[in-house]
């Protein structure tokens, strides 16, 4: 059921109910209910809303309901009973555009205006200054451009003032504004197009309790704020200096965001007597030097984000007070340059939601202790020297949705018992040291996603575990010891979009299975198609992010960056290429280079969404695919060293890839003089892929 912003006000008094008339007792009865009310909308202020209305576009015919004269059917309006007059205009979220006319500016009682959310284009109107009587005003998410109009420092009753979202309007944050208004209290200006430094007024506007100045283009050394303020966000700007204290705020600031600044210098420990903090983002700077053992923050604290710094030094042993019902949630120190082990201590932070130390040069072992963190959701160790095995305590943390664990000097064999994980989405264990099969255990883990095994040790065949596994995008088993046949089940994948099996030593045929199930890989992404540069696998990208609210609640969220992709390159596979291969629209990359594939090669017609081809090194014959010309985002193209042969004519537009047939000395290529010319040249020095198109800027250093 829809509920419109409408409500009367309705001040009736106490009354004698028994000496009461009945008709003023039913009208008491009908105005208990605000929206049962009616109130006799003001001829005037009818007169300019209407005129407001007729002026802007409205195709989602919010403003349908602005006829007759009832104030409380008309949506977004809230009227003084007695007088009609209009206090309160919300339009928020109604699809409006167009121009603000300087009819609303004739409200004279209007306390309370909300156009956040439409596309409203024009400046900030100058009359706007003449509403006196206005406590809020909220312009947000739209496209309002120019500067702040002088004439808003005579709204001497405003309280709040929120201009967000809105990425025309620029120039400087006006000096003003911290001094026209003793009850301004919120002020948000963030996600605009605002330079230059903070205005000093700001710096000491005692009602201020609300600041965000964030992801604009703001410069200046921080200074410190004087006024007890509960949110503070200057994030995504250009700010430069040490960290100050806030010390007028340690008793009331909840959350403070700088990331994203130029901030240098150490963290210095008076920012932990900010008592009342729940969210402290650092992130995105230059801070260096190692975390003082005295920084330790209260039991408030839900979310420490440091990452992106050039921190050093060991992690610290205790970051931050934690009781049984309270404590950090989310953690992230990553993307620094902190060294030594990872503290136990760290495991006693029993409300953790998620652990991201990524990207350091942290050493020893996992800490056997960690399942102890029953409420982890997300960890991330990847890309450090950690070593030693994968601790099977870690089943503990049964709510786990992704583990990353990638890029370390990880040994031993994959756990069975790690099935008790059956909520697990992101599995990375990818560049370790990692031996033994895939367990069969491992079928219980039926929610993954993305699965990523590649570079280590593992061997045996492909079992039926991985059949459960329903939901996968992405799954790389890449350069290992796998051996045995490839199973008919490997294309089955409804959501697959990567399959990478390359550098093992998978032997026997491609199955001819069924290749219609995956929807990526029959289905044109029309977004990807003009996406620049195109980078081939494995040039695979998850980013994982967590949302934590001020109730500790958080919400998990990851984006796979991937190729839609099939590399089966660098195997013992032999025998004819499917033909269902070659009639796959929306795959970008194959790859079955380095093989004894023979037989040969259909035309390529219906691939309209591939971007590279290798099938460089087999045993194809024949003539070469049919005409490439139609396969207009085609990148990169390799069938070198086969055993091609005939004559390819010009016009089939090969001539964009030049070198890509070398090595086939029975295939005669037309010249663009018209002579045929032998195939037998070498590969370009140091590639074992593909053969650019010239004057592309093409990205080889991830190429397999």
């Amino acid at each position: 059921m829809e509920i419109n912003w409408v409500s009367v006000v309705c001040p009736w008094k106490a009354f004698q109910l028994h000496v009461l008339p009945l008709l003023l007792l039913l009208v008491l009865l009908r105005c208990s209910s605000p929206c049962q009310c009616v109130v006799d909308l003001d001829p005037d202020d009818k007169a300019l809303l209407l005129a407001f209305k007729s002026r802007v576009q409205d195709p989602s015919q919010s403003l349908s309901s602005w006829v007759g004269t009832n104030c409380t059917s008309w949506s977004g309006l809230t009227c003084e009973n007695r007088t009609g007059r209009v206090v309160s205009i919300n339009l928020t979220n109604m699809n409006l555009s167009g121009k603000v006319l300087p009819k609303l500016c004739k409200l004279s009682f209007l306390q309370d205006m909300n156009l956040s959310h439409n596309n409203f284009t024009c400046p900030i109107p100058l009359c706007f200054g003449n509403l006196g009587s206005l406590r809020a005003i909220d312009l947000s998410h739209n496209r309002f451009l120019g500067v702040v109009p002088d004439t808003l420092m005579r709204l001497r009753n405003l309280k709040e003032l929120v201009l967000n979202g809105n990425r025309d309007l620029r120039g400087l944050v006006p000096g003003w504004l911290g001094n026209f208004s003793t009850n301004l209290e919120k002020l948000d200006l963030a996600s605009n197009s605002f330079c230059g430094e903070i205005p000093e007024s700001l710096l000491y506007l005692k009602p201020l309790k609300y600041l965000d100045l964030g992801n604009n283009n703001l410069s200046g050394n921080l200074r410190d704020f004087g006024q007890s303020l509960l949110v503070l966000n200057l994030g995504s700007n250009q700010f430069s200096g040490t960290l100050p204290c806030l010390s007028a705020s340690a008793q009331s600031l909840n959350i403070l965001n700088m990331a994203n600044n130029s901030i240098v210098g150490g963290i210095p420990t008076c920012v932990a007597s900010l008592q009342a903090l729940t969210h402290l983002n650092l992130s995105f700077n230059h801070l260096k030097y190692a975390i003082s053992p005295r920084l330790v923050f209260s039991e408030n604290l839900l979310v420490l984000d440091l990452s992106n710094n050039d921190l050093l030094g060991p992690l610290p042993h205790k970051i931050a007070e934690t009781t049984d019902k309270s404590g950090l949630v989310l953690l992230d120190l990553s993307h620094n340059q902190f060294s030594g082990e990872i503290p136990l201590r760290i495991t006693e932070l029993k409300s953790l939601q998620a652990l991201f130390l990524s990207h350091n040069l942290l050493t020893g072992e996992i800490p056997a202790r960690i399942g102890n963190l029953t409420y982890l959701q997300v960890i991330d160790l990847s890309h450090n020297l950690l070593s030693g095995s994968i601790p099977l305590n870690i089943v503990g943390c049964y709510q786990l949705l992704s583990l990353m664990l990638n890029n370390n000097h990880l040994s031993g064999e994959i756990h069975p018992e790690l099935d008790a994980l059956d909520s697990l989405k992101i599995l990375d264990l990818s560049n370790n040291m990692i031996s033994g099969e895939i367990p069969l255990t491992l079928a219980g883990c039926k929610s993954l996603e993305f699965v990523d095994f590649s570079s280590n040790n593992l061997s045996g065949t492909l079992n039926d575990a991985i059949t459960k596994w329903s939901n996968i995008r992405f799954l790389s088993l890449a350069q290992n010891k796998f051996n045995g046949n490839l199973p008919n089940w490997l294309f089955t994948f409804e959501e697959i979009q990567t399959v990478d099996l390359s550098g093992n030593k998978f032997s026997g045929l491609i199955a001819d299975g069924n290749f219609n199930i995956s929807v990526k890989f029959n289905k044109i992404d029309i977004g990807r198609m003009s996406r620049e540069p195109f980078v081939a696998m494995p040039n695979v990208h998850v980013r994982v992010s967590m949302v934590v609210t001020g109730s500790s609640q958080s919400s998990f969220d990851y984006h796979l960056s991937s190729t839609v992709g099939i590399d089966l390159s660098n195997n013992l596979l032999h025998g004819e290429i499917p033909q269902g291969l070659f009639a796959l629209q929306g795959l970008e990359y194959l790859n079955l280079s380095h093989n004894f594939l023979d037989g040969h090669v259909p035309g390529l017609e219906k691939m309209s969404g591939l971007k590279a081809l290798d099938l460089s090194h087999n045993s194809l014959s024949g003539q070469v695919p049919g005409n490439v010309s139609s396969l207009k985002d085609l990148t990169l193209l390799n069938l070198s060293y086969n055993s091609f042969s005939g004559f390819v004519p010009k016009k089939q537009g090969y001539w964009r890839f030049p070198g890509a047939f070398a090595g086939n000395p029975d295939l005669c290529v037309e010249t663009s003089s018209g002579r045929c010319e032998t195939e037998s040249n070498p590969m370009v020095p140091g590639l074992k892929g593909f053969y650019p198109p010239p004057d592309e800027s093409v990205s080889f250093q991830m190429l397999l």
